[in-house]
């Protein structure tokens, strides 16, 4: 069983900055895929960033590429998204997530954090 604490969510204004932290226990961090995702009031959960095991293969969302940032410290059984530039439709509760795959589908990951919130104001 994987546990998973994401920090860092706040409120800030647009244009800003902010990183999340995502810490893990309870497993094989470094065997694991790891996902950052969100959700907006009343929409679905969307992908936002995934990292592979190694570190060395990222993927993004559309709507996030060259502002967001994903990295992982396998030693500190950690993940993390850096955002620039935020936007007020970047406002939601974000998740990170790990699984056994590279994925950027949500059902490809077993383990979820409880969410941190990050709101933009505009």
């Amino acid at each position: 069983q994987v546990q998973l604490v994401e920090s860092g969510g706040g409120l800030v204004q647009t244009g800003g900055s902010l990183r999340l932290s995502c810490a893990a226990s309870g497993g094989m961090f470094s065997t694991y895929s790891m996902g950052w995702f969100r959700q907006a009031p009343g929409k679905e959960r969307e992908f936002v960033a995934t990292i592979r095991r190694s570190g060395g293969y990222t993927a993004y969302a559309d709507s996030v590429k060259r502002r967001f940032t994903i990295s992982r410290d396998n030693a500190k059984n950690a993940v993390y998204l850096q955002m620039a530039t935020l936007k007020p439709e970047d406002t939601a509760v974000y998740y990170c997530a790990v699984g056994p795959g590279y994925s950027i589908s949500a059902v490809s990951y077993i383990y979820w954090g409880q969410g941190t919130q990050v709101t933009v104001s505009s």
